[in-house]
């Protein structure tokens, strides 16, 4: 499984987005059917902007559906098929 941990570059909104959009192309490009972003238990402002990224109508177009993985709340798994 394809995997972004988001903890290094968590202080550059910049990074964030420009490390999420590389990582959703190559992730879709790869056939890997899920994949996990990493966003961090944290405070919930990370994961919310992760959120808010992937329910984007132009990022929408590169997945199937996404979700808060219900086991691990640090984590949201991308579906591509």
């Amino acid at each position: 499984m394809l995997s972004l941990d988001l903890h290094p570059i968590f202080r550059n909104n910049r990074d964030i987005d420009h490390a999420m959009r590389q990582f959703l192309i190559r992730a879709a490009g790869s056939g890997a059917p899920v994949a996990e972003i990493i966003p961090g238990k944290g405070s919930g402002q990370l994961k919310a902007r992760v959120l808010t990224f992937l329910d984007q109508k132009h990022v929408k177009k590169l997945y199937v559906r996404r979700e808060a993985d219900p086991g691990n709340a640090g984590r949201v798994l991308v579906y591509f098929v």
